[in-house]
Protein backbone atom coordinates (compact mmCIF):
# COMPACT_ATOMS: atom_id res chain seq x y z
CA UNK A 1 0.00 0.00 0.00
CA UNK A 2 1.29 3.38 -0.79
CA UNK A 3 0.48 5.92 1.96
CA UNK A 4 0.08 9.75 1.17
CA UNK A 5 0.32 11.26 5.15
CA UNK A 6 -0.95 14.70 5.77
CA UNK A 7 -1.41 17.34 8.58
CA UNK A 8 -4.13 19.94 8.64
CA UNK A 9 -4.00 23.29 7.85
CA UNK A 10 -3.17 25.66 10.50
CA UNK A 11 -5.37 26.66 12.94
CA UNK A 12 -6.34 29.54 14.70
CA UNK A 13 -5.39 28.34 18.09
CA UNK A 14 -2.04 27.07 16.42
CA UNK A 15 -1.41 31.03 15.46
CA UNK A 16 -2.80 31.82 19.15
CA UNK A 17 -0.18 29.25 20.38
CA UNK A 18 -2.85 27.19 22.47
CA UNK A 19 -2.61 23.58 22.98
CA UNK A 20 -5.29 21.76 20.99
CA UNK A 21 -4.85 18.29 22.28
CA UNK A 22 -9.13 16.74 20.87
CA UNK A 23 -10.46 20.06 20.75
CA UNK A 24 -12.00 20.68 17.14
CA UNK A 25 -10.03 23.46 15.94
CA UNK A 26 -10.65 25.73 13.57
CA UNK A 27 -8.45 26.43 10.07
CA UNK A 28 -7.48 30.00 9.74
CA UNK A 29 -7.41 31.91 6.53
CA UNK A 30 -3.98 30.87 6.24
CA UNK A 31 -4.70 27.27 7.14
CA UNK A 32 -7.76 27.22 4.44
CA UNK A 33 -5.63 28.33 1.74
CA UNK A 34 -2.81 25.73 2.90
CA UNK A 35 -5.21 22.98 2.64
CA UNK A 36 -6.27 24.28 -0.99
CA UNK A 37 -2.56 24.60 -1.93
CA UNK A 38 -2.25 20.64 -0.25
CA UNK A 39 -5.62 19.90 -2.81
CA UNK A 40 -3.82 21.18 -5.73
CA UNK A 41 -0.66 19.29 -5.10
CA UNK A 42 -2.78 16.02 -4.66
CA UNK A 43 -5.14 16.83 -7.34
CA UNK A 44 -3.82 13.99 -9.91
CA UNK A 45 -3.02 11.57 -7.66
CA UNK A 46 -5.13 8.33 -8.23
CA UNK A 47 -6.14 7.98 -4.18
CA UNK A 48 -8.45 4.73 -3.59
CA UNK A 49 -9.18 5.78 -0.12
CA UNK A 50 -9.20 8.95 2.16
CA UNK A 51 -8.78 8.49 6.44
CA UNK A 52 -8.99 11.75 7.92
CA UNK A 53 -9.08 12.16 11.91
CA UNK A 54 -12.81 13.16 13.03
CA UNK A 55 -11.49 16.68 14.65
CA UNK A 56 -12.91 19.76 12.83
CA UNK A 57 -9.36 21.35 11.77
CA UNK A 58 -8.11 17.58 9.68
CA UNK A 59 -11.62 16.69 8.73
CA UNK A 60 -12.16 20.28 7.19
CA UNK A 61 -8.62 19.92 5.37
CA UNK A 62 -9.55 16.17 3.94
CA UNK A 63 -12.80 17.70 2.97
CA UNK A 64 -10.84 20.25 0.52
CA UNK A 65 -8.79 17.74 -0.94
CA UNK A 66 -12.10 15.25 -1.33
CA UNK A 67 -13.10 18.15 -3.53
CA UNK A 68 -10.95 16.97 -6.40
CA UNK A 69 -11.34 13.06 -5.41
CA UNK A 70 -15.37 13.17 -5.26
CA UNK A 71 -15.55 9.18 -6.06
CA UNK A 72 -13.25 8.46 -3.45
CA UNK A 73 -14.47 7.14 0.03
CA UNK A 74 -13.84 9.87 3.33
CA UNK A 75 -13.97 7.69 6.47
CA UNK A 76 -14.12 9.94 9.28
CA UNK A 77 -11.58 7.93 12.41
CA UNK A 78 -11.16 8.74 16.18
CA UNK A 79 -7.80 6.92 15.92
CA UNK A 80 -6.43 9.83 13.72
CA UNK A 81 -7.16 12.22 16.22
CA UNK A 82 -4.05 14.20 17.78
CA UNK A 83 -2.99 13.49 21.34
CA UNK A 84 -5.11 14.03 23.80
CA UNK A 85 -3.80 17.01 26.08
CA UNK A 86 -6.39 15.91 28.25
CA UNK A 87 -6.21 19.28 30.95
CA UNK A 88 -4.23 21.15 29.24
CA UNK A 89 -6.14 21.34 25.62
CA UNK A 90 -7.30 24.78 25.65
CA UNK A 91 -4.30 26.26 27.36
CA UNK A 92 -1.79 28.76 26.13
CA UNK A 93 1.50 26.84 24.83
CA UNK A 94 3.14 29.26 27.52
CA UNK A 95 0.78 28.61 30.41
CA UNK A 96 1.26 25.28 30.80
CA UNK A 97 3.32 23.29 32.91
CA UNK A 98 6.10 21.21 30.63
CA UNK A 99 7.08 19.21 33.26
CA UNK A 100 4.00 17.39 33.68
CA UNK A 101 3.10 18.25 30.19
CA UNK A 102 4.08 14.32 28.89
CA UNK A 103 3.20 12.83 32.03
CA UNK A 104 0.05 13.89 31.90
CA UNK A 105 -1.14 13.88 28.62
CA UNK A 106 -1.79 10.61 26.71
CA UNK A 107 1.60 8.03 26.60
CA UNK A 108 2.86 8.00 23.33
CA UNK A 109 2.71 3.62 23.67
CA UNK A 110 -0.83 4.00 23.60
CA UNK A 111 -0.85 6.50 20.43
CA UNK A 112 1.54 4.04 18.61
CA UNK A 113 -1.83 1.12 19.93
CA UNK A 114 -4.34 3.43 17.95
CA UNK A 115 -2.59 4.55 15.33
CA UNK A 116 -1.31 0.80 14.37
CA UNK A 117 -4.73 -0.25 14.52
CA UNK A 118 -6.12 1.96 11.67
CA UNK A 119 -2.80 1.55 9.76
CA UNK A 120 -3.84 -2.13 9.63
CA UNK A 121 -7.19 -1.99 8.79
CA UNK A 122 -6.59 0.32 5.96
CA UNK A 123 -3.59 -2.02 4.65
CA UNK A 124 -6.07 -4.65 5.18
CA UNK A 125 -8.79 -3.18 3.03
CA UNK A 126 -6.37 -1.46 0.39
CA UNK A 127 -3.09 -3.64 0.04
CA UNK A 128 -2.31 -2.26 -3.19
CA UNK A 129 -4.16 1.23 -3.03
CA UNK A 130 -3.34 4.63 -2.49
CA UNK A 131 -4.38 5.68 0.45
CA UNK A 132 -4.69 9.28 1.94
CA UNK A 133 -4.14 10.14 6.12
CA UNK A 134 -5.20 13.63 6.98
CA UNK A 135 -3.92 13.51 10.55
CA UNK A 136 -1.88 16.02 13.27
CA UNK A 137 1.01 16.55 14.51
CA UNK A 138 1.74 14.02 17.73
CA UNK A 139 0.07 11.18 16.02
CA UNK A 140 1.62 11.85 12.32
CA UNK A 141 5.13 11.49 14.56
CA UNK A 142 3.59 8.20 16.10
CA UNK A 143 2.83 7.02 12.61
CA UNK A 144 5.74 7.63 11.07
CA UNK A 145 7.17 5.68 14.38
CA UNK A 146 5.68 3.41 14.10
CA UNK A 147 6.36 2.90 9.89
CA UNK A 148 10.24 3.29 11.25
CA UNK A 149 10.17 0.83 13.64
CA UNK A 150 10.84 3.27 16.73
CA UNK A 151 10.30 2.24 20.39
CA UNK A 152 7.48 5.11 22.06
CA UNK A 153 9.96 6.31 23.98
CA UNK A 154 11.83 7.91 20.35
CA UNK A 155 8.84 9.22 19.60
CA UNK A 156 9.59 13.37 20.63
CA UNK A 157 12.65 13.08 18.75
CA UNK A 158 10.86 12.67 15.21
CA UNK A 159 10.33 16.23 13.49
CA UNK A 160 6.82 17.73 13.66
CA UNK A 161 5.69 18.05 10.47
CA UNK A 162 4.60 21.41 9.56
CA UNK A 163 0.77 22.18 8.36
CA UNK A 164 -0.08 19.98 5.25
CA UNK A 165 3.43 18.48 4.78
CA UNK A 166 3.21 15.92 2.98
CA UNK A 167 4.82 12.12 3.52
CA UNK A 168 4.70 9.56 1.71
CA UNK A 169 5.30 5.35 2.67
CA UNK A 170 5.22 2.26 0.98
CA UNK A 171 3.59 -0.13 3.47
CA UNK A 172 4.66 -3.75 3.10
CA UNK A 173 2.93 -6.83 4.74
CA UNK A 174 6.43 -7.92 5.71
CA UNK A 175 6.97 -4.48 7.78
CA UNK A 176 9.60 -4.06 5.76
CA UNK A 177 8.25 -0.77 5.16
CA UNK A 178 10.03 2.66 2.92
CA UNK A 179 10.08 6.00 3.17
CA UNK A 180 9.77 7.67 -0.16
CA UNK A 181 9.41 11.60 1.17
CA UNK A 182 8.87 12.91 4.59
CA UNK A 183 7.38 16.73 5.50
CA UNK A 184 7.43 17.96 2.15
CA UNK A 185 6.05 21.71 2.11
CA UNK A 186 7.07 22.71 -1.48
CA UNK A 187 3.35 23.06 -2.55
CA UNK A 188 3.37 26.12 0.03
CA UNK A 189 5.97 27.75 -1.66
Amino acid sequence: MKLILTRHGETIENRDEICQGHLPGTLSKLGIEQAKKLALRLKHEKIDAIYSSDLARAADTAKIIAKYHPQVPLHFVKELRERDHKHFAGKKIDEIDMDKFDSESEPWSQMQIRIKKILDKAYEKYPDSKVLFVGHGAINMALTSVILNKPPEKIDKIDIPPNTAVSIFEIREDKNHKVHLLNCVKHLE
